[in-house]
C-alpha cells in the first residue's frame, strides 16, 4: 500500500541516478529486446541506474523471462504482484519502489521506443521541467480504435475540469520529487492519466510516432472502464448534468400539462397514446441512466471505504536473491 512510511523509506534510499520502470502482462515476446534497448540508452546517460519490472499477474511466462535476466544484471529488480491488479496500479507500485533521482516510465511492448529516454533526459536537464511525457502524433490502429479514441478524448475534454493532454502516452521521464508526490495519492480506483495532471509540477509534452502492436492486451472493455474511471474520479459534472436535465424535464412537463389541461377544459381531448408511450419509454430510460451514473459514484465511495491494499507484492527478486 502506498503509505507515508514506505514513501519516506524510499526517499531515504534514493541513491540511484536513474530508475526505469515498466510493467509486465502478456509481455514475454518483448522483454529481452526491451531490456537490451533500454539498457543501452541508460548506459549512455549513467552507470548508476536500475530497471524495475512489475509482473502484474501475467498469465504467460513473462515472469520467468524477466527472472532469466537477473543472473547477469545486478541493476534489475523484478516485483511479482500476488495477482493481476491492473496496469495503472502496477505502474504506481513500480514508481513507489523506484529510488532514482529521475524515473523513466515506459511500457514494455516496444510501441513506445526506449530510445526516447535520451531525448527526454536532454529536455529535463535544462531545469525548467519536472516531467517530460510523450504524445502520439496520430492514433494508430483500425477505424474503430481511432474513432473510439477520438470520442473518448472529446468526452473527457467536455466532462473533466482537469484538462488531460490529448493522446498522451505512458512513456515519461519524471523528476524524483514529482514521482514521490505522485505516489502520495491514495485512491484505490482511479485513472492514472488524471493523477499525472493533478499532481502538478512543470510538465512538457513531446510528440513521437507510436508503433502499433496488433496483439496488445489493452482491449475495448479496459478502455471503456478507463474512460468511466477518468470521469468519475476527477469530475462532478455528470451529476450536475443530471440535475439540470431533470430540471429541464420538470419545466417542460409542467408546460405540457398546462397545455393539455387547457385543451381538456375547452372540450378537446388530445389523441396520442403513441406519444404517451414514447414519453414513458424516454423518461424510463433516462431515469435508469441517471441512476447508473449515480451508482458509479456510490460504488467508488464503497470501494474507497474498504481501505484495502493498493496492490499486494508476492515476491521481490533482485540479482538472484529473493526478498520478502
Amino acid at each position: 500500500m502506498l503509505d507515508e512510511k514506505n514513501l519516506n523509506t524510499s526517499t531515504a534510499q534514493s541513491t540511484v541516478k536513474l530508475s526505469i520502470v515498466t510493467t509486465l502482462f502478456k509481455s514475454a515476446p518483448y522483454i529481452e529486446e526491451f531490456y537490451k534497448r533500454v539498457s543501452a540508452v541508460a548506459r549512455r546517460i549513467t552507470d548508476n541506474y536500475e530497471i524495475i519490472m512489475v509482473d502484474d499477474g501475467s498469465p504467460d511466462d513473462s515472469l520467468e523471462k524477466a527472472l532469466g535476466l537477473l543472473k547477469n544484471e545486478p541493476r534489475l529488480q523484478v516485483i511479482e504482484l500476488s495477482r493481476n491488479f491492473g496496469h495503472h496500479k502496477a505502474i504506481m507500485t513500480g514508481i513507489q519502489h523506484a529510488r532514482g533521482e529521475n524515473v523513466f516510465l515506459i511500457d514494455v511492448d516496444l510501441e513506445e521506443p526506449p530510445e526516447l529516454l535520451s531525448e527526454f533526459y536532454t529536455q529535463l536537464l535544462d531545469g525548467r521541467w519536472d516531467v517530460i511525457y510523450g504524445c502520439q502524433e496520430q492514433r494508430n490502429g483500425g477505424i474503430i480504435k481511432k474513432w473510439g479514441g477520438a470520442i473518448s478524448w472529446w468526452l473527457m475534454d467536455i466532462l473533466l475540469p482537469t484538462k488531460i493532454p490529448s493522446n498522451h502516452s505512458t512513456v515519461r521521464l519524471m523528476s524524483g520529487s514529482y514521482a514521490r508526490a505522485l505516489v502520495r495519492h491514495k485512491e484505490h480506483k482511479t485513472a492514472i492519466g488524471g493523477l499525472w495532471v493533478e499532481t502538478g509540477f512543470k510538465q512538457k509534452g513531446i510528440q513521437f510516432n507510436k508503433l502499433f502492436n496488433s496483439t496488445t492486451s489493452y482491449r475495448l472493455k479496459p478502455r471503456i472502464e478507463a474512460l468511466l474511471d477518468s470521469v468519475t474520479s476527477f469530475s462532478e459534472r455528470p451529476l450536475y448534468i443530471i440535475f439540470f436535465v431533470g430540471l429541464a424535464i420538470l419545466f417542460l412537463s409542467t408546460i405540457v400539462f398546462i397545455v393539455l389541461l387547457a385543451l381538456w377544459c375547452s372540450g378537446k381531448t388530445p389523441p396520442g397514446w403513441i406519444s404517451v408511450l414514447e414519453s414513458v419509454w424516454f423518461l424510463g430510460g433516462l431515469a435508469i441512466f441517471c441512476i447508473g451514473v449515480i451508482g458509479l459514484y456510490l460504488s467508488r465511495i464503497f470501494i474507497e471505504t474498504k481501505m484495502r491494499p493498493y496492490t499486494i507484492v508476492r515476491q521481490i527478486y533482485s540479482n538472484g536473491d529473493l526478498q520478502h
